[in-house]
């Protein structure tokens, strides 16, 4: 199966947004990552292929043959390795998906838009640059700052404590369903279940 699925075409990325390297894992920024490492898991997947800058993996997912993104170009300059695969796929922007943190949102909570702004996030913002902004994305709570005055970028950064990660980890089997009805046309279904 493995080999009749690498010769077939890519129909959509999925891309989770984070940093490489061992000082990164389990913090906010990377809970793009995480949740693509769980829907790695799910359709059996192997996200270990370098390729245009980002480690890859193939699957099918709700009978989409899907390349699972890891972008290795640290955060800021995520637009690079998505830009590069969907020109190397020759996909459209209609067919990315992306999974990245949200610091405006609370721990736990979801958000499909098929469109929009960076936010603030510099991951999306060079993804937009890239790309342009109509792609569909699926946001994830990480909490806000604990006060106004600490540094956004050390927040970001910061693990996660052992309850937040367990309450992110209650969330994948939800992203997972948000991707999937993504990938099956609907997208209302997917905010249906994720936007509160």
């Amino acid at each position: 199966m493995a080999l009749f699925e690498r010769k077939q075409p890519v129909e959509y990325l999925i891309v989770g947004l984070g940093n490489p390297g061992q000082e990164y894992e389990r913090t906010r920024h990377n809970v793009g990552f995480m949740a693509l490492d769980y829907i790695a898991g799910r359709i059996g997947a192997d996200v270990r292929d370098l390729k245009q800058m980002a480690l890859t993996g193939r699957g099918v997912l709700e009978g989409r043959r899907v390349l699972l993104v890891k972008p290795q170009t640290y955060m800021n300059r995520s637009g690079e390795s998505v830009g590069a695969l969907l020109r190397y796929y020759k996909l459209t922007p209609d067919r990315l998906i992306v999974v990245y943190d949200d610091v405006s949102m609370a721990l736990g909570k979801l958000r499909v838009r098929l469109k929009g702004s960076a936010g603030g996030h510099n991951g999306v913002k060079s993804i937009i640059e890239t790309v342009g902004d109509e792609w569909a994305r699926v946001k994830v709570g990480v909490g806000g700052k604990p006060h106004p005055e600490y540094d956004l970028a050390d927040w970001v950064l910061s693990r996660f404590t052992a309850d937040e990660l367990k309450a992110i980890q209650d969330d994948y089997e939800r992203i997972y369903a948000a991707v999937a009805c993504l990938l099956s046309g609907e997208a209302a279904r997917a905010m249906e279940c994720c936007n509160g």
